[in-house]
């Protein structure tokens, strides 16, 4: 149903309906039966008029039937169904008057936790037990009043959605105008937006020691910060070599240079870092 439209229902003419059909409300309760959609089928389906309520279309269907209506006159029994701005009430039929209904029209799915037929519900962070006492849908969504199993009508009541949330604590006048609004409330509230700072927070600075943990190799994050350029990564600290390297019958230049460094700070006691990187990958071997 769009918003502002009403609808007629009628019981469907079967026998399980016949000892009800054109009966008061009053009948239901004493068979412990329950207004059910399925029992019913859709005879009309109009737009409201500024100010209507229901005594103002039923008298207007009653006194003037549009030719769509594909069932019979108006009666007892029959279901008003009102759409007013998304907010949906059930109406049963009396003599005269009407008895507001509840989960007459169900919105939710099969896989919803709570329905009109939820008793001994438990909510996180009250004591006992719960049940559904009475339902709303407003905007496509159905709410469910929710009484206390033991305490009834001597305790608050509370307002969940179809999934179980908590809506609205502490209801003393069911759904009245503040209750519908916190609801609305419930319904529009805005998704939550990314933290911006965490959006932005650059990963910090890592010492070598710490890119050690981060790349589980100690000699490739000393490599990384130490060597001229990048294609020399090879696991020897600014290609110091393992063994010195012959050339002929002689030691490279080179060799001899990182050899004499070597040495230099083995008698000084202050290892330059090339030599703390070689004795690492040497305790390692080890």
């Amino acid at each position: 149903m769009e918003h502002y439209q009403f609808a007629l229902y009628q019981m469907k003419d079967t026998p399980e309906n016949r000892q009800l059909r054109f009966r008061p409300y009053e009948i239901f309760k004493e068979y412990r039966k329950q207004v059910r959609c399925e029992n019913y089928q859709q005879r009309y389906l109009g737009q409201m008029r500024m100010g209507d309520t229901p005594e103002s279309i039923r008298e207007r269907l009653e006194k003037h039937p549009p030719r769509s209506l594909r069932g019979r006159a108006v009666s007892v029994s029959d279901v008003l169904v009102l759409n007013q701005g998304g907010e949906v009430t059930a109406y049963y039929i009396e003599k005269e008057g009407f008895t507001v209904i509840a989960g007459f029209i169900r919105m939710g799915s099969s896989s919803a936790l709570i329905s009109m037929d939820t008793v001994d519900f438990h909510i996180e962070g009250k004591e006992g037990s719960w049940l559904a006492y009475d339902s709303i849908v407003i905007d496509g969504r159905e709410f469910f009043l929710m009484e206390h199993s033991v305490y009834g009508t001597q305790a608050a009541n509370v307002i969940l959605d179809a999934n179980g949330v908590l809506v609205m604590d502490n209801v003393l006048h069911g759904f009245d105008d503040a209750a519908k609004q916190q609801i609305r409330n419930y319904i529009n509230l805005p998704a939550a937006l990314p933290d911006p700072e965490k959006k932005t927070k650059k990963k910090p600075e890592m010492e070598t020691w710490q890119k050690s943990y981060e790349n589980g190799e100690y000699l490739r994050s000393a490599e990384i910060t130490e060597e001229q350029n990048y294609n020399m990564i090879d696991g020897r600290m600014n290609n110091l070599p393992v063994k010195p390297r012959k050339i002929g019958k002689r030691i490279s230049v080179l060799d001899r240079l990182h050899l004499k460094q070597a040495e230099i700070a083995r008698r000084s006691g202050k290892p330059v870092q090339q030599m703390a990187a070689e004795m690492d990958m040497e305790r390692r071997r080890k």
